[in-house]
């Protein structure tokens, strides 16, 4: 069996956006409690660690850092924007939240692990490199990849967005950077409004597969199959990040689309088995969307399974 790694952190239960938030703490315990069956017992477990500076300065000037942790609260709740708050431990969790992004690349990319599975929070495919927003602080996975080529020597990095809103903060970050692959499959039009098939980079590096409302599994898996793995076989890269949201669940209360837990399944595996060539398999996978507690756990389930290779 693969050997699987499962990062999370007791941090990301106290970031806490106010009762009523879809983005809540339970999201992580749901998800916890789908793993507590017996298949999940060879998970190699990791607590998050938190993210230096360096990491976190790879994506974000110096100035929204200092912005960010100057509007941290002592007590109380911040508004960031209209979406995403902080309490007096948001800050903490969101550090820990990108360390984790980053200590799962360390790990797989020195072989101590195949593929991983980052269950942290905040999440953060909404976040740009000034901008904090859609429930993101920081941006993990454009964190993580820039170590990845900073630190692991990886020449080029390939991101899978399969959240039901589309990764703008992470667009933006790539934009106009040959070593990473951006694609994404999305609900449109939706929030946050981005993600037509015309946006492409400064480099054709950005590839973007909208879905529209009502859309089932059988079309996010032809949107995968057709549009995005093609790309990604042909940019060969050394390590597949996944931006995993499962709020495109039939399920789920903030997304329109149809998918099953098992559409999840399958979409995972077609990933891996695309990374095999040039990346030897290695993949990297971190929550980010799914508000509807029971779906949550059932896909977030389906696809450590699938990474795991089970």
């Amino acid at each position: 069996m693969t050997r699987t790694l499962f990062v999370a952190h007791e941090s990301g239960l106290a970031h806490n956006m106010g009762a009523g938030h879809p983005e809540q703490p339970d999201r992580l315990r749901a998800i916890e409690r789908a793993l507590e069956d017996e298949r999940f017992q060879h998970l190699i477990r990791l607590a998050a660690p938190a993210a230096s500076r360096e990491a976190l300065l790879r994506i974000h000037p110096e100035s929204h850092l200092r912005a960010i942790e100057k509007a941290a609260p002592r007590e109380g709740l911040v508004a960031l924007d209209p979406d995403t708050l902080m309490c007096p431990d948001s800050l903490v969790a969101a550090f820990h939240a990108a360390g984790g992004a980053v200590a799962a690349v360390d790990e797989v990319m020195t072989g101590a692990a195949d593929t991983a599975f980052v269950c942290v929070r905040p999440p953060g495919h909404h976040a740009g490199p000034t901008t904090s927003m859609g429930f993101c602080i920081f941006n993990n996975v454009a964190i993580a990849a820039r170590h990845a080529i900073a630190v692991r020597a990886a020449e080029r990095v390939a991101i899978v967005d399969f959240d039901v809103h589309h990764g703008n903060g992470t667009q933006e970050a790539f934009w106009a950077d040959r070593q990473v692959l951006f694609c994404s499959t999305h609900q449109a039009p939706y929030y946050p409004g981005t993600g037509a098939t015309s946006e492409t980079g400064e480099f054709d590096q950005i590839v973007n597969a909208p879905l529209f409302a009502g859309a089932t599994g059988d079309d996010f898996v032809e949107a995968l199959t057709t549009r995005i793995l093609p790309r990604l076989k042909n940019f060969a890269p050394d390590l597949v990040l996944i931006s995993a949201g499962f709020d495109g669940h039939r399920d789920d209360p903030l997304g329109g689309l149809r998918f099953t837990e098992r559409d999840y399944s399958e979409a995972t595996k077609r990933i891996i088995d695309a990374s095999l060539r040039s990346a030897d398999g290695r993949v990297v996978s971190l929550l980010e969307g799914g508000y509807d507690l029971a779906a949550l756990g059932r896909s977030a389930a389906a696809h450590v399974l699938a990474l795991m290779g089970a």
